[in-house]
């Protein structure tokens, strides 16, 4: 057997053992909660109950609002639809609260000073904007938002969102709102800093949520990660030969971060290609970075992306 196959496998061997211990001790951490269904108590209330509901849920009744404007929403034919769609499909949440468990045991091993957040669901009449929540001791999810992505409800929006929409958008939804004041935002716009930026969030996902596919934490296809793993090599060569790593050029941000039906190389694969290559490509940094250095989650959230870069011996195999 040669040398770098045994070196392989002992790295192999070290990384499933360092993970079934993050995994004990995950398992040790107290989660209590309840998901509190916001979304019921307020549609199936009466116009009497609602002094009793605002003064449980004050954060969703914004003062200068008539009390007629709430209960103009309770008696809104298209919104008891909608909360009749979200009935069918989230009668029980139980599933939903063993993967928040999940979630909030890993975000507690690894920022013990955030404590398990109370848990509310609602209706936001699909804001895609603001489908999930987690900030501090609170977490929300607009259950709307989750019906699956070929729902009727979702039917005007472009295929490249509407994965979005899927129930396995929820958990990583919440991270990525998590990681908002854990990641050190880009110091510049270059599209490197961008990437890296990205590849934070994203890898934030790979340890708050290790039993999610690749394909689920970034919310593309299994097909759309195979092609980014076939064409990485293709994609970073692209970057580097046309000097666009260090450029701050908006027009960048839009052909390979911001969320999009394909990325514009301006080449023949470009049809094939999914959305935001840059953000997977900038995860595949920060996963080498962590692979070949000695640096705590946290720290490395906090580090800026040339730093990351020229730590990390990236170099994806033709």
């Amino acid at each position: 057997m040669n040398k770098l196959l045994i070196l392989s496998l002992t790295l192999l061997l070290f990384s499933c053992k360092k993970e079934d211990k993050v995994e004990e001790e995950v398992a040790k951490i107290p989660v209590k909660f309840n998901v509190e269904r916001f979304d019921k108590v307020f549609y199936e209330s009466n116009p009497e109950d609602l002094s009793k509901i605002k003064a449980e849920y004050p954060f969703f009744f914004p003062e200068g609002n008539e009390d007629t404007v709430w209960i103009n929403k309770l008696n809104n034919p298209l919104l008891r639809e909608l909360y009749s769609e979200v009935q069918n499909k989230y009668s029980n949440v139980g599933p939903l609260e063993a993967d928040l468990t999940k979630l909030f045991g890993y975000a507690q091993y690894y920022f013990p000073e955030y404590k398990t957040p109370r848990v509310i669901t609602l209706i936001n009449e699909v804001d895609k904007e603001a489908k999930s929540i987690y900030v501090d001791t609170l977490a929300i999810v607009a259950l709307d938002c989750y019906l699956g992505k070929e729902h009727r409800y979702y039917k005007d929006f472009p295929e490249y969102e509407r994965i979005g929409f899927n129930e396995n958008q929820i958990l990583p939804d919440l991270v990525n709102s998590f990681s908002y004041n854990k990641v050190a935002p880009p110091t510049n716009r270059s599209l490197l800093a961008l990437m890296i930026y990205k590849g934070k969030q994203l890898y934030l996902k790979d340890k708050l949520l290790p039993d999610y596919s690749d394909a689920a934490k970034i919310a593309y296809t299994d097909s759309q990660i195979q092609w980014c793993k076939e064409n990485e090599y293709q994609m970073w060569s692209y970057f580097v030969e046309n000097n666009i790593l260090f450029e701050a050029n908006m027009k960048n941000e839009f052909r390979f971060i911001n969320n999009a039906p394909f990325s514009k190389f301006y080449l023949g694969l470009d049809a094939e290609s999914p959305g935001r290559v840059g953000q997977w490509l900038g995860w595949q940094i920060v996963r080498s970075y962590m692979e070949n250095n000695d640096t705590s989650l946290k720290e490395m959230l906090a580090l800026d992306a040339k730093t990351i870069f020229d730590k990390s011996k990236y170099k994806p195999a033709k």
